[in-house]
């Protein structure tokens, strides 16, 4: 096929091309605390459903029978108060710009997979000046399953024309490098949400870094072949 793309880069949103994922957990809180849950705090909202989308955070912390109507209600309110809370410190990860540029002139695809929902994403990424830099932009409300299942990335790389295999994941949420791992693709894990102990247990993680600026495409395509080769 002509232009088909023999790699592609997957983009987590939160947390990877801006560090704000303390923000949304900021906002759950805020949620949460009027609804009366206590013990909550943003480390907790982190470490244990970072990336998940909406339904699974409230049926994680709040009520496991919530339903969708509600979930939907209540994710919309929160995602207000991230979006008027927070509007002016949204801004794209050191380095970012820089490595987009590389990797689309190396003809590398170019794609999202996030938990989050449609208006955050574009609210996100007209901040950042990126709404035409990716083929494929895929959101948990796209797909049947969420963070952990690999179906976001799977979608994703059908969307850009590339193999599972063939594809990197920028995440910097645990459960997002298990839906990586999950879709059978390696892993740049982003230390914005977690340090890099957290992801020990990952035996898909590709490469590490706290943000783009030391990160260079064509070394982690390199890597990644070189990882292909070692399982035949």
């Amino acid at each position: 096929m002509p232009g088909k793309k023999k790699y592609a880069f997957i983009f987590d949103m939160d947390g990877v091309l801006t560090d704000n994922m303390r923000f949304h957990a900021e906002s759950w809180v805020e949620l949460f605390r009027d609804y009366g849950l206590e013990g909550m705090d943003a480390e907790r909202y982190l470490v244990e459903t970072a990336g998940m989308k909406g339904l699974d955070v409230l049926r994680y912390f709040l009520d496991p029978d919530i339903g969708h109507a509600e979930a939907e209600r209540l994710t919309d309110l929160k995602d207000f108060l991230y979006r008027v809370m927070y509007r002016g410190r949204i801004k794209p990860l050191p380095g970012l710009n820089e490595f987009l540029d590389a990797a689309a002139k190396l003809g590398i695809g170019l794609g999202i997979g996030t938990g989050a929902g449609h208006a955050n994403i574009r609210y996100v990424l007209g901040l950042l000046g990126l709404e035409d830099r990716f083929g494929a932009v895929v959101s948990a409300y796209d797909v049947e399953r969420g963070k952990p299942r690999p179906d976001i990335f799977l979608r994703a790389a059908e969307l850009l024309g590339v193999e599972p295999s063939s594809c990197i994941v920028f995440e910097d949420a645990l459960p997002g490098v298990e839906a990586a791992r999950n879709a059978g693709m390696q892993c740049v894990a982003l230390t914005t949400t977690n340090d890099a102990g957290a992801f020990a247990s990952f035996d898909n993680i590709l490469d590490m870094a706290d943000d783009f600026t030391a990160l260079l495409p064509a070394e982690l395509t390199a890597k990644l072949l070189l990882r292909q080769s070692m399982t035949f």
